[in-house]
């Protein structure tokens, strides 16, 4: 059975205002004064961020414990620095986001300008396990038409600057400022897709190859393919959905590149609207069937979805989960449409945020 692991974005926040607060290096020290196990906690682009990764785990209630337990530590290290954390993938009240101060940030606010001052999105990266670089890249080709529904399931940033966007995932958009962000064509071989990213480098357009930012991508770290298309999920219950499902796919996926069976290629244009119509609506309208690529009910996508990763949900003992998972968010809706549905209740974005943080340790 293949490990999953997680890692997760989180916002510093003040428990009573709800604003960000840029105390990332105060909370890490405090963490590691605290003796918090390393390599848990990590620093991101801007200092408002706090980063936090899984062990890799094979069954999904010990991957959904382990969130639950690294939220609860980050949130205890903030507290004891006055400064809480929210799982909210943008902040819905203004902020100007400070970036980290190391040579790395700073060459990409040299490189980007204003995209890298803007930044301050949070994510969800899901690493799943795979025997091969052939292996992966037989993955990765086969994966890219479902990602959108991924990101639907998990959209959680409806909010930016203090407005509503008009977007259940703005975070996705936002991101997409990136050079190299979004989908990709097809590789067809391990041989192709490390010749393109080693060209890609050359340009000097990216610092390096950490700066590949493909929805779905080898892992320079570990022997893994990265999903990065998921907002931050408000409920550790919805990373642990996403994370189910990343498993399914690369499963799916990579029985089908062993059978010799070619991917689906709506070409990388379909991709794009298939990705901003999953942003733009969340669960709340119509996403790109990844089949047909034609509009239909976001809840018949998600049946889709559950129906195409079916054998490998069920070979790992994971198909109910999955199906009360997405079953319990087309009731409750997802991290976007809570932030909404408290915005309607209270009128007030610092008590979005406020409750927002009660729910991201729930």
């Amino acid at each position: 059975m293949r490990t999953v692991g997680v890692e997760e974005e989180l916002l510093l926040v003040d428990p009573e205002t709800g604003e960000p607060r840029a105390m990332s290096a105060a909370v890490l020290a405090r963490a590691e004064r605290d003796g918090a196990e390393p390599d848990v906690f990590e620093k991101e682009l801007h200092e408002q961020m706090l980063e936090f990764a899984t062990h890799p785990q094979s069954s999904m209630e010990s991957l959904h414990a382990e969130i639950v337990r690294c939220r609860k530590e980050a949130a205890g290290h903030a507290e004891e620095i006055g400064c809480t954390v929210a799982a909210l993938a943008t902040s819905p009240l203004p902020v100007s986001p400070a970036i980290g101060m190391n040579r790395r940030y700073r060459w990409m606010e040299e490189q980007y300008g204003i995209a890298t001052r803007e930044q301050l999105v949070l994510g969800c990266h899901v690493h799943v396990s795979v025997e091969s670089d052939e292996e992966g890249v037989g993955v990765v080709d086969r994966l890219r038409p479902w990602l959108p529904v991924l990101a639907a399931l998990s959209a959680n940033s409806p909010y930016w600057q203090g407005k509503d966007s008009g977007y259940s995932s703005y975070r996705s958009r936002v991101w997409q400022r990136w050079p190299s962000a979004g989908p990709t064509e097809i590789f067809g071989s391990a041989e192709c897709y490390h010749r393109r990213v080693a060209d890609m480098v050359a340009t000097g357009t990216i610092l390096d190859e950490g700066m590949i930012y493909f929805d779905a991508r080898l892992s320079q770290r570990y022997p893994t393919v990265e999903i990065r298309v998921s907002d931050v999920c408000l409920h550790a219950e919805t990373a642990a959905l996403i994370a189910t499902f990343a498993r399914a796919l690369v499963d799916t996926a990579a029985g089908e590149w062993r059978d010799g069976r070619e991917p689906l290629d709506p070409g990388v244009s379909l991709l794009r609207l298939a990705a901003w119509q999953a942003a733009r609506s969340g669960l709340t309208g119509e996403l790109l069937d990844p089949r047909t690529m034609r509009r239909m009910p976001a809840e018949a996508v998600v049946r889709a979805l559950l129906e195409h990763a079916a054998g490998a949900l069920e070979a790992n003992g994971d198909l109910e989960r999955a199906r009360e998972g997405c079953a319990r968010l087309l009731r409750d809706g997802n991290g976007a449409q809570v932030q909404r549905a408290l915005m309607d209740r209270s009128g007030s974005l610092r008590d979005v945020v406020t409750e927002c943080v009660r729910h991201t340790q729930a």
